[in-house]
């Protein structure tokens, strides 16, 4: 299992908060579970700009090609099952952006506001750095998402930009949050092999 980030300092050397949720790892048991939480947040929220929900074989297929680039899917849970799950992937598939990674989070909806988003977050966070990657970001459906928004300003993200009225949903436009976080070293220059 993994735990949060939340013992390693942030760039700034703070401590970051240690939320009380342990993430570990996604495996195909949990996939029914993370797609029934996803659905829920495709068919009701505009965190995500889907409005189809995928099926169990598409999230299959998500989570296996996220699994076998290296990438982390993590899931939180309890005694009532998956509480929430996470990863992080490419944020573009050229090579310029192969230290850049994007997270996604998404909670079931009875324990929102609990802490398990920012568990799940803080692992993404930690995973990346163990992994050399320099930068992550967060992609936030719509700018009224301000539970996504402050977790990762908790976590030491900045918001770095705003995509406006860049998908309709439920019959609004809805903005784009670009929030940034510096994994590890950063922009230093990279070690020659």
């Amino acid at each position: 299992m993994i735990k949060s980030a939340s013992e390693a300092p942030d760039e700034g050397g703070a401590k970051l908060a240690a939320p009380p949720f342990v993430a570990g790892e996604a495996g195909a048991a949990d996939l029914p579970e993370i797609a029934a939480i996803y659905a829920h947040h495709v068919l009701h929220g505009t965190g995500t700009f889907e409005e189809v929900p995928p099926s169990i074989e598409e999230m299959t297929q998500r989570h296996a090609a996220g699994v076998s680039t290296g990438h982390a899917w993590l899931v939180v849970r309890d005694a009532t099952g998956v509480l929430g799950y996470g990863y992080y992937g490419p944020f573009r598939h050229r090579a310029a952006y192969r230290w850049t990674v994007e997270d996604s989070v998404y909670v079931r909806d009875d324990v929102r506001g609990q802490g398990v988003g920012k568990a799940l977050v803080a692992a993404l966070v930690a995973r990346a750095e163990a992994a050399g990657l320099r930068q992550m970001l967060a992609l936030i459906g719509d700018s009224e998402n301000i539970g996504s928004i402050g977790v990762h300003a908790s976590l030491g993200f900045g918001r770095v930009g705003v995509l406006r009225a860049a998908g309709m949903k439920f019959g609004r436009w809805l903005d784009v949050v670009i929030m940034q976080r510096t994994l590890g070293a950063g922009d230093a220059p990279l070690q020659r092999e």
